[in-house]
């Protein structure tokens, strides 16, 4: 309870520079978070163009229906697949005319030959596996010709590690440009106090019980920032939504966490920050 009376004592004593590093904490947070919505969206986006890669097994005319139903039982055990759906000649027709509707003409009855479509469960679309699937198809004797976009597979996995990795180095970059500016933000408070900590040492305060309202202090910053910066990033994504493309959102874990790490981030740059000071007295 000491230390938390100090901690707010300080804060009254220095209330601008307390509002100060509040607000130096809450956009260096916005930034961090800004990148994060960015990545959460990029990473959406990936998915629901994952959700298309699919197998399609063309099947010869002459293949009966009892083998493609026996078929269509075995693929749908495949640990890889999450459904398999029949697509027969007039149905790849219509399918055919309605997604190319200024073609419809072109098409005629009897061109598009029947089809197995097989959709992959999430996690199993990589190249490898939906390649090993495929070959896996193309072995059943009435199978005419096997197609997955390997080319587009390929490219669409590429993207997302390269997404992965590159958000991840950044996300680390933006994480410690925060912890930086947090603890030069407090180091500030620091040096305002350093006469009252050299006289505390010389009293025979201990560094914990110097450390201590200064950790607080740094921790209510973090969660006054954090939450403060949450809001200029819903702000932001309102303006986002309103007037160019519509966007997700943090879940509600994901605003605590962040939340969180706004706090942890505070009392790491107070740890630092009354470290440095108190190796120098």
């Amino acid at each position: 309870m000491r230390s938390v009376s100090e901690a707010l004592t300080a804060s009254r004593r220095a209330p601008l520079l307390s509002i100060l590093g509040v607000v130096t904490i809450a956009f260096s947070l916005f930034a961090f978070g800004l990148f994060g919505l960015v990545a959460i969206n990029i990473r959406k986006a990936l998915e629901q163009v994952e959700e298309r890669v699919e197998v399609r097994a063309f099947l010869e005319d002459s293949t009966d229906i009892e083998s493609v139903a026996a078929a269509m039982k075995d693929i749908g055990e495949f640990p890889e697949v999450a459904r398999v759906e029949y697509v027969s000649k007039e149905q790849a027709l219509e399918r055919a005319r309605k997604e190319m509707g200024e073609f419809a003409d072109v098409f005629e009855a009897g061109v598009l030959p029947a089809s197995i479509e097989v959709y992959l469960r999430s996690g199993m679309r990589d190249p490898m596996t939906v390649k090993s699937v495929a070959d896996r198809i193309r072995t059943y004797h009435f199978v005419d010709d096997v197609r997955y976009g390997e080319e587009w597979v390929e490219k669409l996995y590429r993207l997302r590690t390269i997404t992965t990795v590159a958000g991840l180095a950044l996300g680390i970059a933006f994480a410690a440009v925060a912890i930086i500016i947090i603890g030069a933000t407090i180091r500030m408070t620091v040096l305002a106090r350093a006469k009252e900590i050299s006289i505390m040492r010389l009293v025979g305060a201990t560094d914990m019980f110097i450390r201590l309202p200064f950790l607080i202090d740094g921790l209510v910053k973090g969660v006054l920032g954090g939450l403060l910066a949450l809001v200029f990033v819903w702000a932001a994504n309102r303006v986002v939504n309103e007037y160019f493309i519509q966007t997700i959102f943090f879940s509600r874990e994901m605003v605590f966490l962040g939340v969180v790490g706004g706090a942890f981030m505070g009392v790491l740059g107070s740890l630092v920050s009354v470290g440095r000071h108190l190796r120098r007295v």
